[in-house]
This record gives C-alpha cells, structure tokens and sequence, in this order.
C-alpha cells in the first residue's frame, strides 16, 4: 500500500520570497513587491478558480517592468538574490 506525501505547507511553496526580496530563475530577476495568503484574493489576482497565495513581482531586468502576480512554487532552479528586509517590531507598550 503507497502512502500519499502530504501537502506542502504554503510556506514551502512560497520559500523566501517576502516583500523586499529579489529572486531569480529561467524567466528573469524578481523583486517582490507583496505576499498575498488569502485565497479569494490569490485566485482573483491568479485568475484561477483556486490559489492558496499570490506573489506579486516585478521583473528587475526591464526598465518599463510591471508588477503581476505569480503563483508558482519555489523550486530548485528559483535562487535567492536579496533575501527580504526583516519586518521592524514594534516596541512594546
């Protein structure tokens, strides 16, 4: 009897591409302009029936790059360039 693998975790499939950060692959230079998680929205942006997230990009190599979402899962071709700046905490109350 074969198993079935679970599911990655959205956190997987998206990797390291937060807001600031750049990656590339085949298909170019990517900055990552926002993370999308809510999946009504991913799917809309998508233009799909069902998405679990969006990344919206933008592609570095062109001078007239404009911003569209993705919704392809890191993989071992994709590398990160410039990991995204760590989000500023708050100080405590």
């Amino acid at each position: 009897m074969h198993s079935i693998p679970p599911c990655p975790s959205v956190q997987d499939e998206i990797g390291p591409r937060l807001p600031g950060a750049i990656y590339a692959n085949t298909d170019g230079c990517f900055e990552v302009l926002a993370l999308i998680t809510n999946p009504t929205d991913a799917a809309q942006m998508l233009r799909r029936t069902a998405a679990r997230w969006a990344v919206i990009v933008r592609d570095t190599l062109r001078s007239d790059g404009q911003p569209f979402a993705v919704g392809s899962v890191w993989t071992v071709s994709d590398y990160l360039i410039r990991p995204a700046k760590q989000a500023q905490l708050a100080p405590a109350a």
